[in-house]
């Protein structure tokens, strides 16, 4: 299984950029599927509010269960005291499986923290090369874990990227994902010094070609079990609570369904 842990779905509502404007999928999976991408995570473009955009991917989600996972965006200032319900909503209506939190809105809160440690869910956080929060996020919340895309820095800061990796040795709940890191030799790096068990496949998709994200790993010539790990193992492993959460909650309602039915 290859599971693609990073892709945008949805329309936002500005017009600075494809970031959040539009975030078709048409391409994105016809090229996933090409690459022998089985599934996706899928949270919004930018968004003013994303209880909206959130239900925008609920609704993609739903359509395919099987191939898709969702991940409810939060705004840290804009949901700044309703969080827990966002995300509880979210996670009780939608069955995402985890947070996606972006410092382009705003720098991570303690209460998105303290959402994602009520109901198990990771959070993926991109720091936009502002690393060294991860030192503060590992102290504070040992107990949640951190999936920090683009190796850091979607920017190509290599000192970033070379900040986070220390990171990912030290501290056993920070994460990285793959997405659009174009020095290779710190892809290598990554995954030699911290081990193949903290890097996750990712695509930054639909804008970033999936096919092409995901040749970097097989041009890492891991050992299967280990390239396993990077493509679907380790994700599997972060949103197990999650998964099983909502695998219950569906057999309940095929359950109650069948008692209402045999009832009439």
């Amino acid at each position: 299984m290859i599971i693609d842990c990073h892709c945008h779905a949805g329309k936002g509502d500005g017009l600075t950029g494809p970031w959040d404007t539009r975030a078709p999928l048409q391409d994105y999976l016809r090229r996933a599927s090409a690459a022998g991408i089985n599934r996706t995570v899928l949270f919004a473009a930018f968004h003013s509010n994303y209880a909206v955009a959130n239900k925008e991917v609920a609704r993609i989600v739903s359509s395919d269960p099987g191939r898709f996972f969702g991940f409810a965006f939060v705004h840290p200032e804009r949901d700044r005291g309703r969080v827990y319900e966002q995300v509880e909503s979210t996670v009780e209506r939608y069955g995402f499986a985890g947070i996606k939190v972006h410092r382009h809105d705003g720098v991570i809160s303690r209460e998105i923290c303290a959402a994602a440690r009520a109901f198990a869910l990771p959070v993926l956080y991109d720091v936009g090369g502002e690393v060294s929060v991860c030192e503060l996020l590992a102290q504070e919340y040992p107990d949640v874990n951190f999936i920090i895309p683009h190796l850091g820095s979607f920017a190509d800061d290599w000192r970033a990227q070379l900040a986070l990796i220390d990171h990912l040795v030290r501290h056993p709940n920070i994460y990285a994902d793959t997405a659009g890191v174009r020095r290779f030799d710190l892809l290598e790096q990554a995954v030699k010094r911290a081990g193949p068990g903290k890097i996750l496949f990712g695509s930054d998709g639909p804008w970033l070609h999936p096919g092409v994200e995901l040749s970097k790993i097989r041009a890492l010539r891991l050992p299967p079990a280990q390239e396993s790990l990077i493509l679907s193992g380790n994700f599997l492993k972060l949103t197990r609570t999650s998964r099983r959460r909502t695998a219950n909650r569906r057999k309940l309602s095929v359950g109650t369904h069948l008692i209402n039915s045999y009832c009439t």
